[in-house]
């Protein structure tokens, strides 16, 4: 069992920055890969991105893609979301999400844990 742990959302301007971490407690992440989803209201789930502990793979979504970078911290057993840029189109519910086997692409699924989320709010 995994369990995982959302923070650092938050309110921020248009243009903004904001770190989130995705803690996990139960196993290590190592071995696993880790997804990053977000969910605005009245739309429906968003991969934002994913990561391989195997072979260091990362994906983005194209709306993403240069503005936001995943990060991990082995010893704090923690993924983190770095996030540029933000617009107010990045206004969402964030999740990390973890799966035993490699992600092979960005919307590869079969995740087995999820964490309850943090709110962005991104000002206009």
């Amino acid at each position: 069992q995994v369990w995982l742990v959302e923070s650092g959302g938050g309110l921020v301007q248009d243009g903004g920055s904001l770190k989130l971490s995705c803690a996990a407690s139960g196993r290590s992440l190592n071995n696993y890969a880790v997804g990053w989803f977000r969910q605005a209201p009245g739309k429906e789930r968003e991969r934002v991105g994913g990561n391989n502990w195997s072979d260091g793979r990362t994906y983005y979504a194209e709306s993403v893609e240069g503005r936001f970078t995943i990060s991990r911290d082995n010893a704090k057993n923690t993924v983190y979301l770095q996030m540029y840029s933000l617009k107010p189109e990045d206004t969402a519910v964030y999740y990390c999400a973890a799966r035993r086997a490699p992600l092979r692409y960005l919307l590869d699924g079969g995740y087995d844990y999820w964490g309850q989320g943090t709110q962005v709010t991104v000002s206009s």
